[in-house]
């Protein structure tokens, strides 16, 4: 494998369990399937995690990426869907016959809801769901490549910095930091939903909306990819569609700085490449130096991934490759 695979990387958005647009765009990038597993002979994928969930091929999806992982011609981070696979598939040290991501009480069915094609797929409890599980707690929660960083949701210096004395080899999730990972109002949890599902702030007093499911809230998803995202005005990423409380559009938020203690804004110039945030092409996250690549395969968008060069600008217009 040649040395020069490391500024040479495809990175790409969340698969879901939809391996067919993965084939695919492993395909229309001149990646081949050798042996079993997909390969390119001058280049590397990363996977920003969300492997598995909604789609009709949960464990296809898995193990192409495990083999090329495995292989050595792809890395990984971890998703909050592989964070939460884990955590329903281990057994709470202190809550005989339950487990981390409870299977009892009032959250039980909407957790089995969400994990219910992947637990069907794998046939919960089997030798492939022990397999699989065993191999999700290999992966990192972050990469550094020495010219590329790539993370899920939030790349939070402060908060990795946290966590980073706590973690096993690799920035790898310890058995002991499941738990408290999986402990509502422990920091472990709270620093753990920044990386993985990006961090939300709370609005000027007097700022609601409505969401599309007519749900009323105060706080939005922060913009921490923008490196202007010090003022509510640009740091507060509301959608569209979302209107006030009483119906009307939603107003400008004030340009007044957003309060301290959020993560700080992204400025540094190492490009960074992140998922989760089921963007589209008329809603994308994109700035010099940062990229979400999740295009929300999930949801019936396609697959996409950043072919990166070693480039310090992002160049969506000529590097973005997209399946279907």
């Amino acid at each position: 494998m040649s040395d020069d695979k490391q500024n040479r990387y495809d990175i790409i958005g969340d698969v879901h369990g939809y391996a067919d647009k993965l084939e695919g765009l492993l395909l229309k990038m001149d990646y081949e399937l050798i042996d079993g597993t997909w390969q390119h002979p001058e280049r590397k994928a990363i996977f920003v995690g969300d492997l598995i969930d909604r789609g009709p091929r949960q464990i296809d999806s898995v193990m192409i990426a495990k083999r090329m992982v495995e292989g050595g011609h792809a890395h990984i981070v971890m998703g909050n869907h592989e964070f939460n696979a884990i955590a329903y598939a281990t057994p709470h040290p202190n809550k005989p016959g339950d487990f981390l991501r409870t299977h009892q009480g009032e959250w039980a069915a909407k957790n089995f809801g969400q994990h219910q094609k992947f637990l069907e797929a794998v046939v919960e409890g089997s030798e492939l769901h022990h397999e699989v599980i065993q191999w999700f707690k290999t992966i990192p929660l972050w990469l550094e490549l020495g010219g590329i960083r790539v993370i899920h949701a939030c790349w939070d210096p402060a908060t990795m910095q946290r966590l980073g004395a706590k973690l096993g080899p690799n920035n790898t999730v310890t058995d002991e930091l499941m738990v408290t990972m999986s402990t509502k109002g422990h920091e472990d949890y709270h620093d753990l939903e920044i990386l993985i599902k990006g961090p939300e702030i709370k609005m000027p007093d007097g700022f609601k909306y409505k969401d599309k499911d007519e749900i009323v809230r105060s706080s939005a998803r922060y913009a921490w990819w923008d490196p202007q995202a010090s003022t509510f005005d640009v740091a507060a990423r509301i959608p569209d569609n979302c209107k006030a409380v009483d119906g009307t559009p939603f107003p400008q938020l004030p340009a007044v700085p957003i309060p301290s203690g959020n993560p700080e804004p992204y400025g540094d110039t190492i490009p960074l490449f992140f998922g989760h945030y089921w963007c589209t092409d008329e809603d994308e996250i994109i700035s010099d130096h940062a990229m979400c690549v999740d295009y929300s395969a999930g949801k019936g968008g396609p697959l996409k991934a950043y072919r990166w060069n070693g480039e310090s600008k992002l160049d969506p217009s000529v590097n973005l490759v997209s399946f279907p």
